[in-house]
């Protein structure tokens, strides 16, 4: 919850947190800390490798500088040294394609004014880098935030004793790897859009997990999906949807998995007063922003969602203020 008391600095100082946001994001859209890798260059260099205007790129590497992004000496700009593998695009454990994806999602929320009296999400505007650019970053974007954390999580949910993953919707791997590092003798199917299949198969290149996962394109929505499996995977997707769409995929996975399986879904869940946690209700306006009925449920809504389709004994596995919260269920 916000800071109280409220005064009238504070409700100022919160609306001006844009402009940090605008300008973390131009930078992150121009690729700027990958162009100077560990170089330092003058606003005149950065200005024509990254084709822009020069006084627009000398104000705004100034404010990166100010903000502590970059490194001003002489006239010239650098990384800091310990940013530079988070900010460059090359670096395994970037966070370049979260802020990418965040530039893009601003100028959607700069509209919620007209959303709210419409009910009509935005128009999708894509970025300088183009459309499907901007695909890519989103995908490598859910790798970015869950990598760091799948390891954990998946710990947290305890003993697991499944034979085979079905991971819906799961983009480049991310979880299926961390379920398969804690489920030697396990194997895993991963059924996403070709695009997000694409990222997998080169994120399992080398891992030396890749003969132990089936990819299968397909739309979760469009397609049946894949059987043979005795627990599901459902991460950070039903926000996304209505509840309506939601008891469709989850309808498609009990018909999926055997009986005895199970199903995991990773996302936020609500209070019942939808007020808590501060994440979640600010979540659901990025879903009002970008999608037809996108929004976060609470428990009972998952329970009665799950129940509608077969499932038994929901519940809430994992409790988190963010985006890893779990319900589980079974198949009987």
């Amino acid at each position: 919850m916000p800071e109280l008391p409220m005064s009238r600095e504070r409700i100022l100082g919160l609306m001006s947190g844009f402009r940090t946001s605008c300008v973390i994001g131009a930078a992150a859209e121009l690729d700027l800390w990958t162009t100077l890798g560990d170089q330092c260059l003058s606003a005149i260099e950065l200005a024509e490798r990254l084709g822009c205007d020069r006084r627009a790129v000398t104000i705004l590497l100034d404010a990166v500088a100010a903000l502590g992004l970059l490194e001003k000496q002489d006239e010239r700009y650098c990384v800091p040294e310990p940013l530079r593998g988070w900010l460059a695009a090359d670096s395994e454990k970037t966070i370049l394609p979260m802020l990418q994806h965040m530039g893009n999602l601003l100028r959607g929320w700069s509209q919620l004014g007209l959303v709210a009296k419409t009910g009509k999400p935005t128009a999708r505007a894509p970025s300088i880098r183009g459309p499907e650019a901007d695909r890519a970053s989103f995908i490598a974007a859910m790798h970015s935030i869950s990598g760091p954390m799948a390891d954990d999580l998946v710990k947290r949910l305890g003993p697991l004793g499944f034979k085979h993953l079905l991971d819906v919707g799961g983009a480049s791997g991310t979880w299926t790897l961390a379920f398969l590092r804690a489920a030697p003798s396990a194997t895993a199917t991963i059924f996403d859009l070709p695009d997000a299949i694409e990222q997998a198969r080169e994120r399992l290149a080398g891992t030396g997990l890749a003969r132990r996962v089936t990819l299968v394109p397909g739309d979760f929505y469009a397609n049946e999906l894949p059987g043979n499996a005795d627990f599901a995977w459902i991460s950070a997707i039903c926000h996304q949807h209505s509840r309506e769409r939601n008891r469709e995929l989850f309808r498609k996975v009990f018909a999926a998995i055997k009986p005895g399986g199970r199903i995991a879904i990773r996302d936020i869940v609500m209070a019942e007063s939808r007020t808590e946690p501060l994440e979640g209700a600010l979540f659901a306006i990025n879903m009002l922003v970008n999608t037809e009925s996108g929004g976060t449920f609470t428990l009972d809504e998952y329970a009665a969602d799950l129940r509608a389709v077969g499932f038994q004994n929901p519940r809430l596995v994992i409790k988190d203020e963010a985006m890893s919260s779990v319900v589980a269920a079974e198949k009987r």
